[in-house]
């Protein structure tokens, strides 16, 4: 089971998400940085485990209104270990082909509720630096719709993100993920929202889901250095 912590990223510093409601996220406080500084947060996230990936969601670039670029070069220097998988609110395929060659040893988010075609996929599909994201508000989903069906342009990794449940103590929406799973069997996928602690990890491992997105069980330590080196022992 990997498990990969998030950072989202707006106006210059970490925030705590909630349902996806973007207006409303606040500074980060959390148990594993004194600040809600990035590079101060990645530095207690990778106290606490040595992560090999780290999610990065630049709100700000998702939503139009600026782009923390300086902040992943920096954490990408500071922390030169660390796979940076980062959505950045990329649209198109010209955009993605510039995020790429830009960020040589970063992996790239396409964020469904960002495309403005499902043809993305089909330009980039020989990158295996690319993942895609089902992004999920409520019962809906947020994107092209036809890129649902068109399962063969999909990329081996794909996270289900389901924005209602990030931050909250809901649980994995594992009806969502079995569905998922179900219809494209030969990807990879990983979970986005909810996750409570180490039960939920065991219950996710047991569905075949090869990972999870997670940020709040960390920062309020409901799950801890001993449930991830024994999530990772799996």
């Amino acid at each position: 089971m990997e498990v990969i912590p998030v950072i989202d990223l707006r106006g210059g510093a970490a925030v705590r998400a909630r349902q996806g409601l973007r207006h409303s996220y606040a500074p980060l406080i959390s148990k594993l940085a004194s600040t809600s500084a990035p590079l101060d947060v990645a530095a207690g996230l990778l106290a606490v485990h040595p992560f090999p990936a780290i999610y990065i969601a630049d709100l700000d670039r998702i939503e139009s209104h600026g782009s923390h670029e300086g902040t992943l070069v920096a954490l990408r220097a500071a922390f030169p270990g660390v796979v940076f998988w980062v959505d950045a609110g990329v649209r198109d395929a010209e955009e993605a082909r510039s995020w790429l060659a830009r960020h040589e040893d970063a992996h790239l988010v396409l964020g469904s509720e960002s495309l403005q075609s499902p043809k993305v996929l089909e330009t980039l599909a020989p990158e295996a630096r690319v993942i895609l994201s089902l992004d999920y508000r409520g019962d809906s989903f947020a994107g092209p719709k036809a890129l649902y069906e068109m399962v063969h342009l999909w990329p081996r990794r794909v996270i289900v993100m389901t924005l209602s449940r990030v931050g909250g103590n809901a649980g994995p929406d594992m009806k969502r993920l079995l569905e998922v799973k179900r219809h494209a069997p030969q990807v990879m996928l990983y979970a986005a929202g909810g996750l409570r602690g180490p039960s939920d990890l065991k219950e996710l491992d047991q569905a075949g889901i090869r990972g999870v997105l997670v940020a709040s069980a960390l920062h309020d330590g409901r799950l801890t250095s001993a449930d991830l080196m024994a999530a990772k022992k799996k």
